[in-house]
């Protein structure tokens, strides 16, 4: 009699004590789900942020008028006010990677779109590239003559292609199609960017280096100093990055260098960060920049910081080039890196702090 009134109690404490032990355990998983999530969002130092560049090179203060230094800090201040604005309303970092470009292309101050440099033929070659980190989706367009915004051509090829790069004649006949602003080829024309192109000349001739090409050259490798980029993280968590170029003053053969290469020049992943390059195109491509540096923190656990410093300080003047980089993760975090005597840049947080930068100091 005895043991059937025990076993009833015996198994009434044994089903309490499970139930104690599952709902400690639910308890301790909870616990660890939230802390969890607050490692996670501790991480992210920006909701959104946004970085651009107007190239790099040999950019001295002494060599910069005070009207001149006023006039490239006022444009990237305006264009990097662009894209910010796009961000802060919830608008997609594809948009404010190709809005902010637009402005440094509309700008003679910057090697690209209207500031583009001149070719050994006279002539204005543009380059550009953009890419989506949400879907690996890229976009590029090489050696236009026409197209006023050449950002703007790379993400039509990117969203209304079946292809990441277009060149040339049938890159300027797609972007008709397409309904993209056509222009004719004297808009490109500024008297700086020309005269540029007749001292390169005469530098090649008192030197007599007419056989050389035009990469290999001390004076035209540092002279080229205006390529423009942007990179960027919305709110929604993706990240793109853009750049556009005239290319090399005195470029000869159809020469293309890194800024159109996804890899090189531009490079966006959600997973890492989103690069824009900007220096001596062929070790760029090379080194594969852009790329490199996604690289190094998807292997080598390396942080955004670190990875651009490598392949800037390291890499690329290894094999003998120069330029820099600007470049945001995933997590908010900006880096403006260059090797050379300077670079044109700004950078803006969630916060609305603007930071404009020229020289190396």
């Amino acid at each position: 009699m005895k043991n059937l009134i025990y076993f009833p109690l015996l198994m009434l404490l044994f089903l309490n004590c499970k139930n104690d032990q599952k709902s400690s355990a639910s308890d301790q998983q909870t616990k660890v789900n939230a802390e969890s999530v607050d490692d996670s969002t501790a991480h992210k130092i920006n909701e959104f942020a946004i970085v651009i560049h107007g190239g790099a090179g040999t950019i001295l203060r002494k060599n910069m008028s005070p009207e001149d230094e006023s006039a490239y800090n006022a444009k990237l201040e305006e264009a990097i006010r662009v894209g910010y604005d796009i961000l802060k309303n919830g608008g997609s970092s594809l948009d404010a990677v190709e809005k902010t470009i637009n402005v440094l292309e509309n700008s003679p101050l910057f090697n690209a779109g209207k500031g583009a440099v001149f070719t050994n033929a006279g002539v204005n070659e543009l380059d550009a590239s953009i890419m989506d980190g949400k879907n690996l989706d890229a976009g590029a367009s090489a050696g236009t003559k026409t197209v006023k915004n050449p950002i703007n051509l790379a993400r039509a090829v990117m969203e209304k292609s079946p292809h990441v790069m277009l060149s040339g004649e049938g890159a300027e006949q797609f972007a008709k199609e397409q309904g993209l602003e056509i222009v004719d080829p004297s808009y490109f024309y500024t008297e700086g960017r020309f005269k540029a192109l007749e001292r390169v000349k005469a530098s090649q001739e008192n030197e007599s280096a007419r056989d050389k090409s035009a990469f290999y050259d001390p004076t035209i490798k540092d002279s080229k100093f205006g390529t423009v980029g942007c990179v960027a993280l919305d709110k929604d968590g993706n990240l793109a990055a853009g750049t556009s170029t005239g290319g090399m003053t005195n470029k000869r053969w159809g020469r293309i260098g890194d800024a159109p290469i996804i890899g090189a020049g531009t490079y966006a992943n959600n997973a890492t960060c989103a690069v824009s390059s900007t220096g001596w195109g062929e070790y760029f491509i090379r080194a594969m920049v852009a790329h490199d540096i996604s690289a190094l923190m998807a292997y080598k656990g390396l942080s955004l910081k670190e990875a651009a410093k490598v392949v800037i300080q390291k890499k690329v003047p290894d094999l003998g080039g120069d330029g820099g980089i600007i470049a945001v993760d995933k997590d908010g975090h900006m880096v403006m890196e260059f090797n050379t005597e300077g670079m044109y840049r700004a950078s803006m947080d969630a916060s609305g702090n603007l930071t404009i930068g020229i020289y190396k100091d």
